[in-house]
């Protein structure tokens, strides 16, 4: 077989079109025809780095399309089965065994390595080998191998391209608020950073009925489209004084913040505006930078810092908890998406990176053939 994929060849290139050979599914993988594919920043944190994956390699890891073959030991899901493919675990560790995959003992290896565990790829040009498998489905391509446990099956009423940020961008988002922070009715959340995460965060806030949503951007429309999804108070850096303008709004300090920015400063001083017992979640790694913050403060104050990857979710539980949530009105991550077709995946980059889209979806051309 062959399928159409956007390659990321050279660190800081931009992406290749080519046409590539795909492997047959092994015992427990599963052929996706791709239908739509969410582009997030980690693809072009991937793209960007030396050494973090492996190239040339296609990226791309939110994916969402429809089953074509399984191997002889898959049962989640069969042929014709619409899925949304998400990150991928080992299934055997502690963390795996306790249904908390997202923090998976082998979840680097087996989302970044660009191989499976046998150190081949399910992808080539004709003369040598494309690194597949990156969050176990190099998704930027018009067919996709995944396995058993990073597919999850979805509900066919809803357009399947619509799907895929709910793999990884929009799970965080909403996941932090509903799953990791557990936002109660009535609370305050200040929401640093308003891209698909952050405003992913946002609806998830008005869902779970807190009184006082901030968000907070440099970038005007996009605090326009928090406010429409449900923040009760933007605050633009470059207008106001951020923590000067929390403080006049809630004297006795955040209950919740959470940080899609990575900026230190922000995030430290996010900590210090914290209410007692208010809980800091951070999401952006910050390139794996250190942190600092007052412990006497934390101590007194009860307050903490939470790392929070994939939202805490349970993706076979939570994506079709989001899309039943959409189905009633209550979770129009819809608004956020911008559809570019595959050839444009060098356009729709830039678009995002300059802050015009917020959350790029390539579609895939579906009259290409697989013979």
């Amino acid at each position: 077989m062959h399928t159409l994929a956007a390659v990321c060849r050279t660190t800081g290139g931009q992406f290749t079109l080519e046409t590539l050979k795909i492997d047959e599914p092994r015992v427990n993988e599963i052929l996706i025809k791709v239908v739509g594919t969410g582009i997030c920043h980690t693809d072009l944190g991937m793209r960007d780095s030396p050494d973090r994956v492996p190239k040339p390699i296609v990226l791309g890891h939110e994916g969402a399309g429809i089953v074509v073959k399984t191997g002889k030991h898959v049962t989640k899901v069969k042929p014709g089965d619409h899925v949304v493919m998400t990150f991928n675990s080992c299934g055997h560790c502690a963390s795996c065994y306790q249904s908390d995959a997202t923090y998976c003992a082998e979840l680097v290896r087996r989302n970044f390595s660009g191989q499976r565990e046998d150190g081949t790829t399910a992808l080539s040009d004709g003369q040598a080998p494309v690194h597949s498998h990156f969050f176990a489905q190099s998704a930027f391509s018009t067919y996709a191998i995944c396995s058993e446990r990073n597919a999850v099956a979805v509900r066919q009423d809803i357009p399947i391209e619509r799907l895929g940020p709910l793999g990884c961008g929009i799970q965080t988002g909403a996941g932090a608020v509903i799953n990791s922070l557990q936002v109660p009715p009535g609370s305050s959340i200040g929401i640093f950073g308003t891209g698909s995460v952050g405003l992913a965060a946002v609806i998830a806030s008005k869902i779970s009925g807190a009184g006082t949503i901030i968000a907070v951007d440099t970038n005007s429309n996009r605090l326009e489209v928090a406010r429409a999804l449900g923040a009760t108070h933007t605050i633009n850096p470059l207008e106001d004084d951020l923590f000067t303008s929390i403080k006049n709004t809630l004297p006795g300090g955040l209950n919740f913040a959470l940080d899609t920015s990575g900026n230190l400063d922000i995030i430290h001083d996010a900590i210090a505006h914290l209410s007692p017992r208010g809980v800091c979640g951070l999401i952006n790694t910050a390139k794996g930078a250190d942190l600092r913050a007052n412990i006497f403060q934390m101590v007194v104050g009860g307050r903490s810092i939470k790392g929070i990857h994939q939202g805490d979710s349970i993706p076979e539980i939570f994506i079709p908890q989001m899309i039943d949530m959409y189905v009633q009105g209550k979770f129009p991550f819809d608004k956020l998406i911008t559809y570019y077709e595959l050839a444009d995946i060098n356009n729709a980059i830039a678009d995002m990176e300059r802050g015009k889209t917020i959350k790029p979806v390539i579609l895939m051309p579906q009259s290409v053939t697989t013979a």
